[in-house]
């Protein structure tokens, strides 16, 4: 099957941003891209309005940025308090996953939505203490958050959390 260039109109998750000249199969381009006003034929006449292209997706890349600097230097603030099911032995039941952070930092103060797959956690955590979990906001932007896991049934800590929450 033959591939066909085609000139991006907007970001495209796995293909490319604005601007790029990209090849697709004939069919993907003849059936979804072009149809949908989501790219144009990479002919001569439209390779001269990739530069108008070019400035706009400046724009919305300086945009995002500024935008994921505000989240960081929100989420560095942030510190989140969660609890562990253990057992006599202090043996945990369960983990703490990068869900159940995503779902505690849309919860918090904060109010930021993150997607798990942001948050740079190696392995679950599986024990008490305090932890600095990595979180990738941007491309170019990262940063650390806080957080600190507590026994459900050490009476004390398990209330402490519920009252912070």
């Amino acid at each position: 099957m033959a591939n066909v260039q085609v000139i991006l109109k907007e970001k495209i998750k796995g293909l490319g941003s604005e601007a790029d000249v990209v090849a697709v199969k004939r069919g993907f381009a003849r059936n979804f891209l072009l149809p949908k006003g989501i790219a144009y034929e990479a002919t001569k006449g439209n390779l001269r309005h990739v530069e108008n292209l070019k400035a706009i997706r400046t724009e919305r890349e300086g945009k995002e940025l500024v935008e994921a600097e505000k989240t960081a230097s929100k989420l560095r603030k942030l510190k989140l308090k969660l609890t562990l099911a253990t057992g006599q032995g202090g043996k945990a039941f369960g983990s703490i996953t990068t869900i159940d952070i995503a779902k505690a930092v849309a919860e918090s103060v904060a109010k930021v939505e993150l997607d798990r797959h942001q948050i740079l956690l190696d392995r679950p955590i599986k024990n008490t203490g305090s932890f600095e979990v990595p979180v990738k906001v941007h491309a170019d932007v990262e940063c650390t958050l806080k957080i600190t896991v507590v026994s459900a049934t050490d009476p004390g800590a398990a209330e402490e959390a519920s009252s912070e929450e």
